[in-house]
Formats: C-alpha cells, sequence, structure tokens
C-alpha cells in the first residue's frame, strides 16, 4: 500500500481521491484544499500543503492545484523524497520541465504527469494498430477538441494568464498534442494562428495549428477552441492502407457523447472506402483514471518505469506548446 497525500482537492482532486480508494493499493493520509473544503469527505484535513509535504508517514503526494503552483509544489515535494503525481500542465513552458526534470534525476524519485487520454482504451487500440504495421504508415493526423464556456468562466483561475499560462491550448489542447506525438512521434515545424477573437480576453480562445515532422513527413492539424458550442472531441488518423477515426470522449463530465472508434480495414479502388467498409467499435467506460493511477502505483511498489506520462514525455509535449505559441500569429 501507498500512503498518499492529496494537495488540491477541487474536481480533479475528488478524481484522484475516488480512483485510489478503487485502486485498492493507497491510503490517504492527508488531503489540504485552499478554499473551502467539500462536504461529504472524511479525509484528514492538512493545514497547508507542507504540511503534507513534510509528513514523513506519505510515500506519494498527488498535485492537483491551478497550474502556477505545479512546478514549485512538485519540485518541493521530490527534494523532500516524495513520488509525485502532477496534473497537467507540468509547467509553464519546456525550460521549467527541463528544471524539474534536474531535481527528478537528482532524488531518484517516481514523477508522473496526468495525460489521462493516453490511457482510454480507445487510444490504446489505436496506438496498437499503428504498431502493427497493418495499415502502413502515419501518413496526416488531424485532431479537434473544443468546448463551451460562458462568461462565468472567466471569474476562476483558468482565465486569468499569471495563474494558468495560457488559455485553452494549456488548457485542453495540450491533451491532443500529447497523443499527436504518441501516435505520429515529434514535430519540428508548427505554423499557428492563435487568437480571442470572441471573448476578448488575455488568453487564447482558439488556436488553429499545423505540426510537421520533416523526417517522416507527417503531417498534423490542430484546431483547439473554447468557442465549441457543443462539446467535442475527434482525432483521425490517416494511414497508408486505411484509417482510424476516434469520435467522442468518454469523461467525468459527459459532455462529448460517446467514444466510438472506426477503422477502415483495407483500401480498395476509388473511393478507397465507403461508409460501409467501416467496423464501428464503442468503448462504454472511461478506463483511463484507473489505468493511470495503476501505472504510478505499480512504478511505486515495485520500482518500475513511468513509460506513459512521464515527466520526458511532459518535456516533449511542453517544447510543441512552445513552438506553437512562438509561431502562433
Amino acid at each position: 500500500m501507498v500512503n498518499v497525500g492529496i494537495i488540491g482537492f477541487g474536481k480533479m482532486g475528488q478524481i484522484r481521491a475516488q480512483t485510489l480508494e478503487n485502486s485498492g493499493r493507497a491510503n490517504i493520509l492527508s488531503v489540504y484544499e485552499e478554499n473551502t473544503f467539500p462536504d461529504g469527505f472524511a479525509y484528514s484535513i492538512a493545514k497547508n500543503a507542507d504540511e503534507i509535504i513534510n509528513n514523513l508517514e506519505i510515500d506519494a503526494v498527488f498535485i492537483c492545484t491551478p497550474n502556477y503552483l505545479n512546478k514549485p509544489l512538485t519540485i518541493q515535494a521530490l527534494k523532500a523524497g516524495k513520488n509525485v503525481f502532477c496534473e497537467k500542465p507540468p509547467a509553464f513552458n519546456s525550460v521549467e520541465v527541463e528544471e524539474i526534470i534536474g531535481v527528478e534525476k537528482q532524488t531518484g524519485k517516481k514523477l508522473m504527469y496526468g495525460f489521462n487520454h493516453r490511457h482510454h482504451e480507445s487510444i490504446q487500440r489505436m496506438k496498437k494498430l499503428i504498431e502493427s504495421k497493418e495499415y502502413g504508415k502515419v501518413i496526416w493526423m488531424r485532431g479537434r477538441y473544443g468546448k463551451s464556456v460562458d462568461q462565468s468562466f472567466f471569474d476562476t483561475w483558468r482565465a486569468n494568464k499569471d495563474f494558468a499560462g495560457g488559455g485553452i491550448l494549456l488548457d485542453q489542447g495540450i491533451h491532443m498534442l500529447d497523443l499527436f506525438i504518441m501516435m505520429g512521434g515529434g514535430f519540428d515545424s508548427v505554423q499557428a494562428d492563435i487568437s480571442s477573437n470572441y471573448w476578448n480576453q488575455e488568453i487564447e480562445d482558439n488556436v488553429f495549428a499545423i505540426y510537421k515532422n520533416s523526417g517522416t513527413g507527417i503531417v498534423a492539424s490542430l484546431h483547439s477552441t473554447m468557442t465549441q458550442w457543443r462539446h467535442l472531441f475527434s482525432l483521425e488518423i490517416f494511414l497508408e492502407k486505411g484509417y482510424l477515426v476516434l469520435n467522442g470522449l468518454k469523461t467525468s463530465s459527459g459532455t462529448y457523447g460517446d467514444e466510438i472508434l472506426s477503422i477502415a480495414k483495407n483500401r480498395t479502388t476509388a473511393p478507397a472506402a465507403t461508409w460501409e467498409d467501416d467496423e464501428f467499435i464503442k468503448f462504454p467506460t472511461n478506463i483511463s483514471w484507473i489505468s493511470e493511477i495503476n501505472h504510478f502505483l505499480k512504478a511505486i511498489i515495485e520500482d518500475t518505469t513511468i513509460t506513459i506520462g512521464s515527466s520526458t514525455d511532459a518535456l516533449e509535449v511542453m517544447k510543441l506548446i512552445d513552438k506553437t505559441y512562438e509561431n502562433g500569429v
């Protein structure tokens, strides 16, 4: 059993707590929430984050705080000898992530980041099909990830650039970029249009971006938006001999619809595939939370390597975030 402390007990902290309990491999010793602590939870409540980090009985710290606290709390916890699970984004830029990795290497503790989309069963199925080479090489990818917000959103920390670090790209688009890297490798060329033409705030509400890997020739198109009036998730991967299209995603909010993967098994004469060629697979359950937690706890208990959501993964996606912001017009 791993003794755990949770810093930040809003929506994500509560999801992590419930999942840790369901895992049967963790004891939650202490929880801290800066704001009013929610009703209905019987955990020991810490006075501050330091009390959790300095608790000698705690093996692992979960950091579920506003973005600007992720880096300092991660470094503090690692230096205190704790294993750390931190929500995304890991920091505000890749240079900060490199600083965190330096501390991680010095301490030798486990560090994992909350890129839970990699743990969805549909995403895992897509990855295995790509690796099988059954459909040839990836040619291009297209990702659309959007949600709707109202004026109340701008009363939260997510709308404050000093606290959030950025807008919809860091909030949601980062997940799609992480999946691009997972499915197609890295990218060295970025063109982007970044705007806040609707909400007119200091954070972006739309990002249209094109990524290219000059070595493999893979091109990926991203639209990350908070002016998608109907929540939407769509990841399309087109290969030499077919395609994988994932529409919808099972989430805690339930607003992205059914998680359905369609696969074209083969190519024929033009048109290369028809609607009748598609195989549809529905994934009714979101296993990502428990899969992610089990991966982290196993790494601690069995001293195995973090292979999904590692600091290296976090660094690669933050480098891509940096390039997007730098090349945005």
